[in-house]
C-alpha cells in the first residue's frame, strides 16, 4: 500500500493558477551575459511571448526588458494543468559608466533575445606613448644612467686658476 501525498505548496499553485488564470509566482526571465573582447553579449530566454510586446531600453546606466505572453484560450476552456505562466515580464540591469549605451543592438529569434552591448571607446585600454629626450648629460653605462657634469675638484681648480 502506497501512503498519500500531501503537498500543499502545489495544491496552492494550482488553486491559485485555477482562480485567477496564472500561477502565483512570478515569472522568471532567464538570462546569460559573457563577454568576448571589447563587447558584452546578454542573452534572455523568452519562448511564446507577443514579439509586439517586447521592448528594450536604456536610462541612467539602467537597461530595461520587458516582455509579455498572453494565454489565447477558448472561452469555455478548463485548466487541468497549468505550468507555463503568462503576464508581463520585466527586467533591470544595472549597465556601467564604460558601455556605449548608444550602440545597444537587440535580436529576438527562436525565443532568445540577444543584446550585443559594446565597451565604450573612452573606457578602453589604450597604450600611452612615454617622450624619451635626448640630452649629452644623461648617458647609459651598463644599464644604469649616468649624469656628466663638474665635480667638487673640477670647481675648485677651475677657481684656482681664475
Amino acid at each position: 500500500m502506497f501512503p498519500l501525498r500531501f503537498d500543499p505548496f502545489r495544491d496552492l499553485d494550482r488553486l491559485a493558477a485555477e482562480a485567477f488564470g496564472t500561477a502565483r509566482t512570478p515569472s522568471l526571465m532567464p538570462m546569460d551575459c559573457l563577454r568576448t573582447g571589447d563587447t558584452f553579449m546578454v542573452r534572455f530566454d523568452l519562448p511564446g511571448i507577443d514579439t509586439d510586446s517586447l521592448d528594450v531600453s536604456a536610462e541612467n546606466q539602467t537597461l530595461t526588458v520587458r516582455a509579455e505572453r498572453t494565454r489565447h484560450d477558448p472561452d469555455d476552456s478548463t485548466y487541468l494543468v497549468s505550468e507555463r505562466p503568462s503576464g508581463t515580464y520585466s527586467r533591470q540591469l544595472v549597465l556601467g559608466e564604460g558601455l556605449a549605451l548608444d550602440d545597444i543592438t537587440a535580436e529576438y529569434s527562436d525565443g532568445v533575445l540577444t543584446l550585443t552591448i559594446p565597451v565604450a571607446e573612452q573606457a578602453k585600454p589604450r597604450k600611452i606613448e612615454i617622450a624619451r629626450p635626448r640630452s649629452t648629460a644623461i648617458g647609459s653605462h651598463e644599464g644604469h644612467k649616468m649624469i656628466s657634469g663638474e665635480t667638487g675638484k673640477d670647481r675648485q681648480s677651475a677657481g684656482a686658476t681664475s
